[in-house]
């Protein structure tokens, strides 16, 4: 018979507010009674268990019970609990055994298929839980396995591995007539970050679909916070520097992937997620919704913790929306049309950008060296921008590089030297004398006054590389750009 001996021995009444029963005697009942409880213990998990012959039979699930058939999951074996068990919902003291907030995820009733040693299968039919559900054990005695046996819920879309970036197109205001069909957004200066939630569990990609999880282990908790919740997000990941983003601070978190170097960081200089789009919820693609109702699902999640928020949008307010990204020195503002579908990996004359300051993403086509302290090192970067006929040159910059970055960028210039440069019109021939030339490959934004009448930046000034990017997908430059 099963008994209730290790649950007390690990347990001390008067220091868990845990049910703790004096003695084995078990109540009877149906044997169709089951509890899933969220346990954000040490490492956050599902505990479920499933009433048998007076005791809570139970699994510690990592990931939650899976969605689809064909994902199988750990589920660990652990002691029996007392039937009271079923309605707990409390804090469990840290340094107790299980020491951390636990709510009841579902509850209800469940119908035995096959109970043994081995296995155990049952239906359950629960509000959230709902199906037939294979225990069985693996190896061990603890480690068991737990899958779905049924085909997903009707009309179910499993979470996608990989979800494109929407992109913007730079453009005005639009009309003051058409504010009410426009919702309008700051315009946060980081990097993009898709970031896919799902059993508790955190996975960042870039831009580009690199996975940049370990760049930011500040960000993990938000996938804990969401529990059970299946989403797919966008958004920006900045670094505050007086309550604004700095793209420069931001520089030394893009380029740390060293785990231990990443969580130093992110002590040092925290980033912060903030989400602008919803794409994947529970089992159902929002691609196809309007923005406007995906932004209201992306606000039902009431996303906000202590280093991710939602970003605010204003429907109909663009003036005041970027008068007031003026006066905060931000960089400017997105308008989003509110009928607008999320079209992954293209750009879209729905998203617009209008920028407060002149930034512009370039290619470096190579460099010229320094001089004096920086004689080891480059003087300046020769840029361009894609054109139709090409990368046009565009002229160089030799300012707003930190020591570090000069060595970061030197070392990669030097990988990447050719005899011709790379160009698709004349270098002028003072700036071409003593360069050297690189392959097209780093992508890098500098900010500037204007252009000059010759199609040349004025001014230019390095605000960082963008690792995030390739060169294709650097925007076209044409002369309207200016």
């Amino acid at each position: 018979m099963a008994g209730l001996g290790e649950y007390r021995r690990k347990r001390t009444a008067g220091r868990t507010p845990e049910p703790i029963p004096a003695d084995d005697a078990l109540p009877r009942g149906e044997n169709d009674t089951f509890v899933i409880q969220e346990h954000h213990a040490r490492a956050l998990h599902w505990d479920v268990r499933l009433e048998r012959d007076g005791v809570l039979v139970s699994w510690a699930v990592p990931k939650g019970l899976p969605t689809e058939p064909g994902d199988i999951r750990l589920a660990v074996h652990t002691e029996d609990h007392p039937m009271e068990y079923a309605t707990f919902e409390g804090e469990i003291p840290r340094g107790e055994y299980g020491g951390g907030h636990m709510t009841i995820w579902d509850r209800g009733r469940y119908e035995t298929l096959k109970w043994s040693d081995r296995e155990v299968a049952v239906v359950f039919h629960g509000a959230r839980a709902r199906g037939r559900y294979t225990f069985f054990k693996g190896k061990s005695e603890k480690d068991w396995m737990v899958r779905r046996s049924e085909a997903a819920p009707e009309g179910w879309t499993p979470l996608p591995d990989t979800v494109e970036p929407m992109l913007a197109t730079a453009g005005p205001l639009p009309p003051t007539q058409d504010d009410d069909l426009w919702a309008y957004e700051f315009k946060w200066d980081g990097v993009r970050g898709l970031a896919r939630c799902e059993g508790g569990r955190l996975k960042l990609l870039s831009r580009l679909g690199n996975d940049i999880t370990t760049h930011y282990p500040e960000l993990r908790l938000m996938a804990e916070e969401l529990g059970s919740t299946q989403v797919w997000l966008d958004g920006e990941i900045v670094v505050l520097d007086e309550g604004r983003p700095s793209f420069h601070a931001l520089q030394k978190r893009m380029h740390t992937s060293d785990e231990r170097a990443a969580r130093r960081w992110a002590q040092e200089l925290p980033a912060t997620y903030i989400v602008f789009d919803l794409l994947h919820l529970d089992g159902h693609s929002t691609l196809s919704l309007p923005f406007s109702e995906r932004r209201a699902l992306l606000e039902a999640l009431d996303l906000r913790g202590p280093r991710w928020l939602t970003s605010p949008s204003y429907p109909g307010e663009g003036a005041a929306v970027v008068e007031a990204a003026g006066e905060r020195g931000l960089e400017g503002v997105v308008a989003k049309r509110l009928t607008s579908r999320y079209l992954p990996g293209r750009r879209s004359p729905d998203w617009i950008k209008i920028a407060n300051i002149r930034a512009l993403e370039v290619v470096v086509g190579g460099w010229r060296p320094g001089e004096g302290k920086r004689s080891d090192v480059f003087g300046s970067l020769m840029l361009g921008v894609p054109t139709d006929e090409g990368l046009r040159y565009v002229g160089q910059v030799g300012t707003g590089f930190s020591e570090e970055v000069l060595r970061v960028i030197m070392a990669r210039l030097r990988d990447t030297e050719r005899k011709k440069h790379p160009f698709c019109n004349d270098v002028p021939r003072d700036k071409a004398k003593g360069a050297h030339w690189v392959d097209p490959t780093m992508v890098g934004e500098v900010v500037f006054r204007n252009w000059t009448g010759d199609g040349k930046l004025r001014a230019p000034a390095w605000r960082g590389l963008r690792d995030d990017k390739r060169p294709e997908d650097v925007e076209r430059w044409t002369p309207d750009a200016r």
